[in-house]
């Protein structure tokens, strides 16, 4: 029984040893705790799994053409021009101060009628609003006095002349008639003169001195003809010749004017070309020239102003509209890429820009003015790169379809 139980021990030893063999690690002893982390063997990584890196992600802006696509495909450099820049300059319009009128009071006196409002037509000579004034009532009666002076010194010289004809005087005495005849003419005419100046029209004064009947008020009369636009007279008023009480402006020709910046204004001069665009009718756009630079800089907003004349034959503009004006500014060298190049992806303009053999990269660019066919291109290209000038529809179609996964 003895040597039975001794066989038994080796063979399960010889087992045991066996097993141990086979696994590559010593057999844990009797009654050893399995290691905490010890993996089964359902979850034990194998050396494929923990090498293998994750799946590769694809760059949506790369592309490569198809045989398809690349038949429409024209490649090609970005162009390099001489271009303006275009200085787009907040501006307005204003009534042209060459056909403006500032109407004011002939005198000191109180207004006692008002014939014109805002927006009237009026001719030269038309009247505006009547002013009562002691001055003109004196006035009136100097020129009475000198009229009738006048007349009493021609009776006299004509009476001195028969009388050097009968031999009743002698010559000196007639020359001391018309001499005093002369001094009288001379008094009337300023008489005249100062009532022209209060107001008074010729047919007024011609009246005055047929009749003797001394007016109560003097007109206000408009200076030129055209629109009132302003009126600053009021009844009852006390009025003096410095006061501003119409303005009358010819709106058929207005000035557009703008402020341009002062680091800017070397490149804007007389007769250069402009186009204004009038916000209010639409962006209407008309071209004209600059006819006045400022020769100063206004020290609070740091601009010099520019003007530009503009014809208004059927009274569409209106002073005080607001404006954009464009002007070209300074010469520089620019990229300049056809219009064909260019796609709109994403809100942005991009273009193709080749990186291999049928392969593309599409390129964010900030694209300026237009030249032609042309767009100038701010930002994104240096200009040595070669670009797709022509099917980068076809090209991006292609891109869209690729990452969409064939959609």
């Amino acid at each position: 029984m003895k040597t039975e139980a001794l066989v038994r021990a080796n063979v399960a030893i010889l087992i045991a040893a066996t097993l141990a063999g086979c696994s590559g690690r010593e057999p844990a002893p009797s009654g050893a705790p399995a290691a905490a982390n010890a993996p089964t063997a359902g979850n034990a990584p194998t050396a494929r799994n923990a090498a293998a890196p994750g799946p590769a992600v694809a760059d949506p802006d790369l592309v490569e053409a198809s045989e398809g696509a690349a038949r429409y495909l024209e490649l090609g450099r970005p162009d390099q021009r001489i271009f303006r820049d275009t200085l787009r300059i907040p501006g307005r319009i204003e009534s042209n101060e060459n056909r403006t009128a500032r109407v004011g009071a002939p005198i000191t006196g109180r207004v006692t009628a008002i014939h014109a409002v805002v927006g009237q037509q009026v001719r030269m000579g038309d009247r505006l609003a009547e002013i009562s004034s002691p001055e003109l009532s004196a006035a009136q009666l100097a020129f009475l006095k000198a009229h009738s002076a006048e007349q009493l010194a021609q009776r006299a010289a004509e009476r001195a002349r028969l009388l050097l004809e009968a031999d009743v005087i002698g010559s000196a005495e007639l020359q001391r008639r018309e001499s005093e005849l002369s001094i009288a003419r001379a008094e009337t005419r300023a008489a005249r003169d100062q009532l022209r100046t209060l107001g008074l029209s010729g047919a007024a004064i011609d009246r005055l001195m047929t009749t003797g009947q001394i007016l109560a008020a003097a007109p206000i009369a408009a200076t030129k003809s055209g629109t009132v636009i302003a009126r600053h007279a009021a009844l009852g008023q006390v009025a003096a010749p410095s006061d501003h009480l119409f303005t009358i402006t010819d709106l058929r020709a207005l000035w557009a004017v703008a402020d341009v910046p002062e680091q800017e204004a070397r490149h804007v001069g007389v007769g250069q070309r402009v186009v204004l665009e009038v916000p209010a009718l639409g962006d209407r756009a008309v071209e004209g020239t600059i006819v006045q630079v400022s020769d100063l800089v206004d020290p609070e907003t740091r601009t010099v102003r520019v003007r530009m004349d503009l014809p208004n034959p059927d009274g569409e503009f209106k002073p005080a509209m607001l404006a954009m004006m464009r002007v070209a500014g300074e010469a520089r060298r620019q990229v300049v890429v056809p219009k064909a190049a260019l796609v709109r992806d994403g809100n942005r303009d991009r273009v193709f820009v080749a990186e291999g053999p049928n392969r593309f990269r599409l390129t964010p660019v900030t694209p300026g003015a237009e030249d032609g066919e042309h767009r100038v291109i701010l930002e994104g290209l240096r200009g040595d790169e070669t670009i797709v000038v022509a099917g980068a529809f076809h090209l991006n179609n292609e891109r869209r379809q690729l990452a969409t996964g064939g959609r």
